[in-house]
């Protein structure tokens, strides 16, 4: 079987020059995928008590130098780490992944307190102890679980479980009447420091609960956990219960709040448009006003137009001194009848003066 890292290579490459799936040819298969050597990466870690040990091959520890070397296969650094492991969380799981990569080739053998040891030397949990058994489990990193695990490391628990090396944070761990539970660990060469995860802990998460107890509490009522289930007396049932209205009337009124703002602002913006639509059309009405009535407006040139129109009409322009004269007949005389003088006329005209006597005034007869 090749290294994993030529592996590594020889997909790269097949990628980067091949043309099928995954940078495959055709000629040139796609590499099986490599089996998973850890049972917690596909089911739950087992327990101490269900995994055999073959006790025939004696138990030799392997020296830190030969861990880092990189042991077969077959012997896997067996590293040991303990806790309670309460309100399991990220540090813990953090704390079993280094665990896990301290070495090549590791085997992680997790360690939980029951209920009864960590009641009497720490204090009271949250879980119990089947609860922090399973998540302990479930976590990728683990592969194999010791339930009721001691709160002292014994030479004889050591070698019953084959461990070559204990992995924990480096602060000191004061508990059970001893400054470091992992003094004698440390001075037999087999402790390997982790680091811890700053900003989480159990005890950071349980101070988040009974900081902002009336609102877990509240809202655990809300969802229909009773008084007696939360010990919580009946003053403070009652308490919950009108914050909880309080609140439901004060969130409305923000709606409404926020609601009449949205309102207001789009009022705002249609009455910023009108004005400017107005202000746009006000302008637009001045200037039609102003070139029509103007001083150099169109109404004042078609007044102009019109008077000249009218001046023409009234005096007409006389004719030139060029022009041809046409001969006018005289207009008829007046005269007063019974006169007589008689103008002359024409052949034409004896006959009707005849039958008419006609007297012609001058200015001398008027006068």
């Amino acid at each position: 079987m090749e290294p994993p890292t030529s592996s590594r290579l020889n997909s790269r490459k097949r990628r980067k020059d091949g043309s099928g799936p995954n940078g495959a040819t055709e000629l040139d298969g796609i590499p099986p995928k490599m089996s998973r050597r850890s049972l917690g990466l596909r089911e739950p870690a087992p327990f101490s008590d269900e995994v055999e040990i073959d006790y025939s091959k004696p138990y030799i520890r392997v020296t830190y130098e030969e861990a880092m070397r990189g042991t077969p296969l077959d012997r896997p650094v067996r590293v040991y780490a303990d806790g309670i492991f309460d309100l399991f969380h990220s540090g813990h799981a953090r704390a079993l992944m280094q665990a896990k990569n301290l070495f090549p080739n590791t085997y992680l053998i997790v360690g939980v307190c029951s209920d009864e040891l960590t009641h009497n030397f720490k204090g009271f949990t949250v879980m119990n102890e089947n609860e922090r058994y399973d998540a302990v489990q479930h976590c990728r990193y683990v592969d194999e679980v010791v339930r009721n695990a001691p709160w002292t490391l014994t030479p004889e628990f050591l070698a019953e479980h084959r461990i070559d090396f204990v992995a924990h944070d480096d602060i000191p761990y004061s508990s059970a009447g001893s400054d470091d539970v992992y003094k004698h660990i440390k001075e037999a060469g087999m402790f390997a420091p982790t680091q811890r995860t700053e900003g989480i802990s159990t005890s950071d998460i349980i101070t988040r609960i009974v900081r902002d107890y009336d609102v877990y509490a509240r809202r655990n009522l809300q969802r229909g956990y009773t008084a007696k289930e939360l010990n919580v007396s009946f003053i403070n049932e009652k308490k919950y219960h009108l914050q909880e209205r309080v609140d439901k009337v004060k969130k409305r009124v923000k709606d409404v709040e926020e609601k009449s703002k949205e309102f207001v602002q789009k009022v705002e913006e249609k009455s910023i448009d009108l004005i400017q639509k107005w202000e746009e059309k006000s302008r637009e009405f001045i200037g039609n006003f102003l070139e029509m009535f103007g001083p150099e407006g169109a109404l004042k040139h078609m007044l102009k137009e019109g008077k000249g129109r009218m001046l023409q009409a009234i005096s007409p322009k006389q004719s030139p001194s060029s022009s041809p004269t046409h001969d006018r007949s005289p207009s008829p005389s007046f005269r007063w009848p019974f006169s007589t003088k008689t103008p002359p006329s024409s052949p034409a005209n004896h006959s009707r003066n005849e039958s008419a006597v006609t007297y012609d005034i001058s200015e001398d007869e008027e006068d």
